[in-house]
């Protein structure tokens, strides 16, 4: 890596403002002025997901630690950065949600830690990526820090845009935001092919069936059981024969995004519990294991509480891409019904798709295609996701 901001896929403008930003906030630091915002103490990062609002946000910090300014900030050499982009850098303090929302303790905790002199120096930096998930008590926490910022403290939010839906109005207000665009599937493939060695051939059709999220593409080229989750779902438009087919279909989608999802948790899980008995003195025969016991069946509680957390939004992220699969195909129908300039999504089931459009109106296709949409936007309003399949799939059959 030349430059922590190489990470960054298809984002040319929001490297140079991060950049501008870095160095401006390297002269700070070194006593200079600088000019009214050329750098301040809150960022929002927005954009889709899989456009790098993640990676934009700690490559940033990494630049803000940098420690070898001769190379310019973000020389992704140096201690600084890569102890940012590990995760390990004693000033950077990382939230990352495992649930369905971050918890209003959590955030006074890391505030009030963020508060505190840098070790290096530099900065002391709290990124909180999905800020979208902030509860209210969280997000009131974040911006009475926010508007009250201690001198070399540094905010940085990642959410899917700066609609009040997704972040407070008045945090929005108090940051610089930097909008992030999904990324070209052109720019994707020669990632992959650059970085991971994945060969052309593949990683064009793995960067266009992701929709431009670039870690969708890597599982994709990498994960043998990801494709064949993939060419289910794709299959589904073919089995949506009756009112029974439909419920079926539901089933299955559901059972899948579960396995996929307990797939995922299940080492970290095991490792959390593990890590957690021993901390607490799990097996012991001495003075106090029986009250230690007893202490530990609530902290064990306690875990068990946020693996299930994180298990649900697991399993609702495994349902949203196998729903934005799905869409995909629906997509590429309405491009072969109306002769689009535009390549297909899943190029693997185009003469499927071309097919279904000789079959469908333009119009029951499009319904389709909001049904799935629906569909997303009612999970995301929490209603329980096998309802929701359900009805969507009754609504794909009919057209």
């Amino acid at each position: 890596m030349t430059d922590v901001f190489d990470q960054l896929v298809g984002q040319p403008e929001a490297g140079a403002t991060l950049r501008a930003a870095a160095a401006a906030g390297a002269a700070v630091l070194r006593g200079e002025t600088v000019g009214a915002g050329a750098m301040t103490h809150a960022w929002l990062f927005t954009g889709p997901p899989g456009s790098g609002r993640s990676v934009a946000a700690r490559s940033f910090a990494a630049a803000l630690q940098c420690t070898d300014q001769a190379a310019g900030p973000g020389c992704g050499h140096c201690t600084g950065c890569h102890t940012t982009l590990a995760g390990t850098h004693p000033d950077v303090r990382l939230v990352v949600p495992d649930g369905l929302s971050i918890p209003v303790a959590l955030m006074r905790e890391l505030v009030m830690r963020s508060a505190t002199t840098p070790a290096n120096g530099r900065w002391q930096v709290l990124l909180v990526e999905d800020a979208d998930r902030l509860t209210e008590a969280a997000g009131n926490a974040l911006l009475k820090a926010v508007e009250e910022p201690p001198e070399r403290t540094i905010f940085l939010l990642c959410a899917p845009s700066d609609h009040p839906d997704d972040i407070s109005v008045t945090i929005r207000s108090r940051c610089r935001v930097v909008p992030l665009r999904q990324p070209a599937a052109d720019a994707v493939s020669a990632l992959l092919v650059e970085r991971d060695g994945v060969d052309p051939r593949t990683a064009a059709w793995v960067a266009a069936a992701a929709q431009g999220h670039v870690g969708r593409a890597r599982r994709l080229a990498g994960d043998a059981q990801a494709r064949d989750r993939r060419a289910a779902v794709l299959a589904v438009p073919r089995q949506l024969t009756g009112v029974g087919a439909c419920f079926d279909a539901a089933s299955a989608l559901i059972e899948a995004a579960e396995s996929e999802a307990a797939a995922a948790v299940a080492e970290s899980d095991a490792a959390e519990r593990a890590a957690l008995e021993m901390a607490l003195g799990a097996g012991g025969t001495g003075k106090g294991a029986a009250g230690a016991a007893r202490g530990m069946a609530g902290q064990l509680k306690d875990l068990e509480k946020r693996q299930k957390s994180r298990a649900t939004r697991a399993q609702r992220d495994a349902l949203d891409r196998a729903l934005l699969d799905l869409a995909g195909f629906y997509r590429d129908v309405l491009n072969a019904r109306w002769g689009g300039p535009v390549s297909p999504v899943h190029a693997d089931t185009a003469a499927l798709a071309e097919a279904a459009a000789q079959r469908w109106t333009a119009e029951s296709t499009l319904r389709r295609l909001e049904s799935i949409l629906a569909c997303r936007a009612a999970i995301d309003a929490n209603v329980k996701p096998r309802i929701a399949v359900e009805a969507m799939m009754l609504e794909l059959w009919r057209g």
